[in-house]
């Protein structure tokens, strides 16, 4: 019997959507994703056929599988089209929605009417039985939709491949597999095993050619939210190769600098232009051979009268090295000031002062940013970063106000002023937290906490990371501090290394109460916002245990700011 090759598929189809939708990301194309629910349902339908003994069961089971070749060929020309970024028209597309629905209804009136089958029986052989057929007209549209769903997909990735150099050559031949493969099992699988349907095992080969597919979506998606960010900045230009040295995409701004780029063909080797291998090939083997060296990271470059700072930086997906990437910036007034030494030291001194304000400024609006962008990530903590900034800077204004700052806070101007820059920092470390965690609209499992708990030390770690290049180790200190231990508490019950009272950074045990007071005072998507009182009452109570109790009379100096703060939030 062959029950248990069908039983295996379903399995298979099975798993493989289970994996699909640990992988999944909202980018992906919602085609895909038809696929991997569809293709499960196919192959049970198939696995239920394969154990009808009766004509009814036999007939049942055959209308799920027919969906195979009704809706999911269909899926598989719109996933192609849209991919290759070809515009299909509605019309079009409401047509085969209605020959698909018209052929699949058709189908369903087996065993009553004569459209589709005008006979079916079910004939043993050995230990199984076999469905047997005879073809009606309906099954007849069948075929030639099948056909037509499969040349239009080979066309359109046919004309991709000819005429879209910004479509990746890779998805276009991952693209193509599936469609070859399906239609040699459909019209040729019973030849080759009579014994059994090779489409049900052919439906699990694509969606392990999709799985590879949305794999390098995955790549593009990095690049493609860089590319995002670089447009909103404005005249910056944006290249990323891969780790081979091929082209995956650019911005406009880009183009316009580097007119070959338009020459370059996505997935395929920066070699093909020679200009383009000459200018930018030396300088990522130097960047790659010293990676730290910021004279290895950036280059100009003259055309047209002006001058290009090319700066270099790994492409990251996660914590994955993908490739390089390249941002271009008109750098022509910076070098007419550096033109000036010679002449105009005090003029220079000027500009020079004002390009490093400048350049922290970028740096601060780039930390800010990325804090930003890992908030939007979580369903829960809207306005958190911006709110526990201004909570720090109350709490630091309030201890600068009491006559006597507590024994063991540097009330300096330097740690006050590196202190309410790094409070936006402290949840980087989310970032690598999965969404399915992230964005659950509710409290967390005790295995969920775990993994969230995780953020602190990964923040430690992603602010090391950026910070490592830093001239102001102190800012850095403080930064990493701050992401790595503002959720340890007084008595050692904290994390993520629990440690206790003095162990605790002083710039970690300030972050701390402002972090929690805000979780108090605010709504989130598990609960209501928490009255002024009933939060006082908690932050009091914890000093000693969560809190050090240093700084009791600080929080209650700036109690009365925070409260005014959060009543117009």
């Amino acid at each position: 019997m062959n029950t248990p090759y069908y039983l295996i598929c379903f399995l298979a189809a099975m798993v493989l959507t289970v994996v699909y939708l640990f992988v999944w990301s909202k980018n992906y194309d919602s085609h895909i994703t038809m696929i991997f629910v569809l293709i499960p349902v196919i192959n049970f339908g198939h696995m239920q056929l394969a154990q009808a003994t009766n004509l009814e069961a036999a007939l049942n089971a055959y209308k799920i599988t027919v969906i195979g070749g009704c809706f999911l060929q269909m899926i598989f020309m719109l996933t192609v089209f849209s991919l290759c970024r070809i515009r299909l028209n509605h019309w079009i597309r409401l047509f085969f929605m209605i020959a698909s629905s018209l052929i699949f209804l058709s189908a369903l009136t087996i065993g009553d009417k004569d459209w589709y089958y005008k006979q079916a029986w079910l004939e043993q052989r050995g230990e199984t039985y076999q469905l047997i057929k005879e073809y009606g007209v309906m099954h007849s549209f069948f075929y030639l939709l099948v056909i037509i769903y499969f040349l239009m997909s080979l066309g359109a990735i046919i004309y991709s491949f000819f005429r879209k150099n910004q479509i990746s050559r890779k998805i276009l031949f991952l693209l193509f597999l599936p469609e070859v493969v399906c239609m040699v099992s459909f019209f040729g699988g019973r030849r080759l095993f009579p014994e059994i349907e090779l489409l049900t095992a052919s439906y699990v080969f694509v969606q392990l050619i999709y799985l590879a597919i949305v794999y390098r979506i995955s790549l593009y998606d990095v690049v493609e939210t860089v590319a995002v960010s670089m447009a909103e900045t404005g005249n910056a230009g944006f290249v990323t190769f891969d780790l081979n040295r091929c082209y995956l995409g650019s911005n406009e701004t880009a183009k316009e600098i580097l007119p070959e780029l338009n020459e370059l063909t996505v997935d395929l080797s920066l070699k093909r232009n020679a200009v383009l291998w000459n200018l930018i090939s030396p300088r990522l083997d130097d960047f790659e051979t010293h990676p730290e060296n910021a004279a290895e990271n950036h280059f100009l470059y003259e055309k047209d009268e002006k001058i290009y700072l090319f700066q270099i930086q790994w492409l990251l997906g996660g914590k994955r090295k993908r490739g390089y990437q390249i941002f271009i910036e008109d750098d022509t007034t910076d070098q007419a000031y550096i033109k000036l030494l010679d002449g105009y030291n005090t003029d220079l001194q000027h500009q020079v002062t004002e390009k490093t304000a400048h350049i922290v400024e970028m740096h601060d609006n780039l930390v800010l940013s990325m804090a930003t962008m890992v908030e939007s990530r979580d369903n829960s903590t809207g306005g958190h970063i911006r709110r526990t900034s201004e909570g720090v800077r109350m709490l630091i204004d309030a201890m600068k106000s009491l006559p006597q700052p507590p024994e063991g806070y540097p009330m300096n101007e330097e740690f006050c002023r590196n202190l309410i820059k790094a409070a936006p920092m402290h949840d980087l470390g989310k970032i690598a937290v999965d969404d399915a965690i992230l964005r659950k609209p509710g409290r967390f499992t005790p295995e969920e906490f775990e993994k969230m708990k995780t953020h602190a030390a990964e923040g430690a770690r992603i602010v090391h990371e950026i910070l490592k290049s830093t001239d102001d180790l102190s800012f850095h200190v403080i930064a990493e501090n701050v992401a790595h231990y503002h959720h340890e508490r007084w008595d050692g019950s904290g994390y993520p290394d629990q440690l206790k009272q003095t162990e605790i950074p002083p710039e970690a045990r300030i972050m701390a109460v402002a972090d929690v007071y805000d979780a108090l005072v605010s709504k989130r998507v598990y609960k209501e916002s928490m009255s002024f009182e009933k939060a006082n009452t908690i932050i009091m109570e914890g000093m000693g245990s969560q809190f050090d109790p240093a700084l009791e009379p600080v929080y209650l100096a700036a109690k009365p700011n925070l409260e005014v703060y959060y009543s117009k939030e």
